[in-house]
């Protein structure tokens, strides 16, 4: 009788520390989520300020500089990267700044920088007619185009409206195609005994289903649709180059090559060995290089990744137990 009342004590004493051990993790676990969210705000509060004291501080660029100081300068326009929406070289970043570069009557011409493999066609294109759009507005101001390491493919579909090109001996430049790549997993889902089951309204709408075996008429539909889009390429390089360019004497010009610089300086996809400066310099008699692409600097970067951060630690609040 007196063990089974200490028995049922000590069982009561456990469930006692039990639940307190449970209350005192429950207090931790929330008291650490707190203290992340205020640490989290308060680096945002910190970031937010020193981002406008960032652009402050951009009242004072490389363009008032040399306004301030008398020197004649040329107005750069940055295309690096990936061609694609919501990248830095997209339509929506670099046509602003395109605008703005040719509306600046302080700068002597307009120099576009590119480092880019390509992208997007339609992206490429909207830059491009912007250019000529641009060209035809501002007749007085000259733009010339610089290849850097890479100005291939999209990237070469854009500087293809400027004035003049130029490129560095070692620049990768051409490319000048269209491509789309899939993947087929017909043969391995028949290994590992897997069938799709799609049900679709439109007898074409499974195009391009990695499930499927590839149709005939599905490859002649997408070659169709890529052959439209390079002759799209085609045409605009042909009328941003002119006579400067002879597919008939070089006619692995469309076709999807690259090659270096020297080499398309003699193909006529390249009108001179330069540099950024050299261009500036040489070309529109200008000292300095004025960027006036919109750049997205380190405050805007980190304050993404602390977004991020913040949504993490939300979900993660979901997933405490409170047993």
């Amino acid at each position: 009788m007196l063990i089974d009342e200490n028995n049922q004590a000590l069982g009561a004493l456990k469930e006692v520390a039990l639940a307190g051990i449970v209350e005192q993790r429950r207090t931790r676990r929330w008291n650490i989520f707190f203290k992340v969210i205020m640490l989290i705000f308060a680096l945002l509060f910190i970031l937010s300020i020193a981002g406008a004291m960032t652009n402050m501080a951009k009242l004072s660029d490389p363009k008032l500089s040399a306004m301030v100081d008398g020197e004649d300068y040329a107005a750069m326009v940055t295309i690096s990267g990936v061609i694609m929406d919501g990248e830095s070289a997209s339509a929506n970043n670099l046509i602003p700044a395109l605008q703005k570069a040719f509306k600046d009557e302080s700068a002597k011409g307009v120099v576009l920088r590119c480092n880019s493999p390509g992208g997007s066609p339609v992206q490429s294109n909207l830059v491009y007619e912007e250019i000529m759009r641009l060209r035809d507005a501002y007749p007085e101001k000259k733009v010339y185009a610089v290849a850097e390491d890479v100005c291939a493919s999209g990237g070469y579909y854009i500087i293809a409206a400027a004035q003049k090109i130029f490129a560095d001996k070692s620049s990768i430049v051409g490319s000048i195609g269209v491509r789309m790549d899939s993947f087929g997993f017909v043969d391995v889902m028949k290994k590992i005994g897997v069938e799709s089951r799609q049900i679709t309204a439109g007898k074409n709408k499974a195009l391009l289903d990695p499930f499927k075996p590839q149709r005939p008429q599905d490859i002649a539909h997408l070659e169709s649709l890529l052959g439209n889009t390079h002759k799209h390429f085609i045409d605009a390089v042909k009328a941003g180059r002119g006579d400067r360019i002879d597919v008939t004497k070089n006619p692995d010009l469309f076709s999807g090559l690259f090659w270096s610089g020297d080499q398309a300086q003699a193909l006529g996809l390249v009108d001179a060995i330069g540099s950024t400066r050299s261009v500036a310099r040489e070309e529109l008699k200008a000292e300095r290089l004025v960027e006036f692409t919109q750049q997205s600097d380190i405050f805007e970067r980190l304050s993404k990744r602390l977004g991020t951060s913040v949504r993490s630690a939300l979900n993660s609040a979901q997933d405490f137990k409170l047993n």
